[in-house]
């Protein structure tokens, strides 16, 4: 389990006795420095995961693993939550202080890292995420981007191995949007953080390395982007959208248009038309 990061095994939560169970005996591997992205319709299972994964719940059967430990293990949850950062929708219910550069440093004295040493770990996460600039800045003054940056910082400070980012856009304009989906791709790619993207936009998804679709507790897809998202009426039939390309595809498709089923951007689009128009 070495190049595991974060292991679903047989996994399966229920809320009150009587419901149904919100995650329903999945299993998935999410190897070191992978970039992957779960989808859902709300209510198929994809947040309850998120708190499985960060210990906030412990599984009604089965197990997870971050990094080997098992988050049942209360001695470890503390290691658990410093190998796995997560980030929530609202970036309010995680900013605590009154400045920047202070909220970082909350969990940085809350893992008891001495004073001395806490100066060139917070410039260094404010540095990851492009808000060097507003360290004496308060978070109030903030856009909803910059927020969600300042709230990632926070969780990197905490030097992570693996980062769960939870509907962490949900609240932001497409701007800010943007922003905080750079910086996590920025981080899996320079340093190689493992991170888990739960999204409803499927055009985010469509950056991810990987994407896995969650539906009714279940694990119903499992893929690279250009795989899943190609399978339009399977998406579709788990009450979610595909990015505007993959439907502008099948659409064409429909109308007699011999083209491929498996582009995802503008770019690819663009690509393809020309190809074919050159053959016609």
């Amino acid at each position: 389990m070495s190049d595991v990061h974060l292991k679903l095994q047989n996994l399966s939560f229920t809320y009150d006795e009587g419901d149904g169970p919100a995650v329903d005996d999945i299993s998935l591997d999410i190897k070191k420095g992978e970039f992957v992205a779960l989808l859902g319709h709300n209510g198929s299972g994809k947040s309850t995961v998120a708190k499985l994964l960060n210990g906030l719940y412990t599984p009604t059967s089965g197990k997870v693993f971050v990094s080997g430990m098992d988050t049942s293990d209360e001695e470890l949850t503390w290691e658990i939550r410093k190998r796995c950062g997560m980030v929530f929708q609202n970036p309010d219910n995680q900013i605590v202080a009154t400045m920047v550069r202070e909220d970082v440093a909350f969990g940085l004295e809350n893992i008891g890292i001495p004073t001395l040493e806490m100066p060139a770990i917070i410039d260094e996460a404010l540095k990851a995420v492009n808000m060097s600039e507003f360290a004496q800045r308060a978070p109030h003054l903030l856009s909803g981007g910059q927020k969600q940056r300042v709230a990632i910082a926070g969780v990197l400070a905490m030097q992570p191995e693996a980062i769960v980012l939870d509907e962490a856009t949900a609240m932001l304009d497409p701007s800010g949007r943007k922003e905080v989906l750079e910086t996590a791709l920025r981080l899996n790619r320079e340093r190689g953080v493992t991170v888990l993207w739960i999204t409803h936009f499927m055009e985010e998804a469509a950056k991810a390395g990987r994407v896995v679709v969650m539906h009714k507790g279940k694990l119903v897809m499992d893929g690279t982007p250009k795989e899943v998202f190609s399978q339009v009426e399977t998406i579709r039939g788990y009450r979610l959208d595909v990015p505007p390309m993959a439907q502008l595809s099948q659409m064409l498709k429909q109308r007699g248009v011999a083209i491929r089923q498996d582009i995802l951007t503008t770019r690819e689009m663009l690509a393809e038309v020309l190809t074919i128009a050159h053959q016609a």
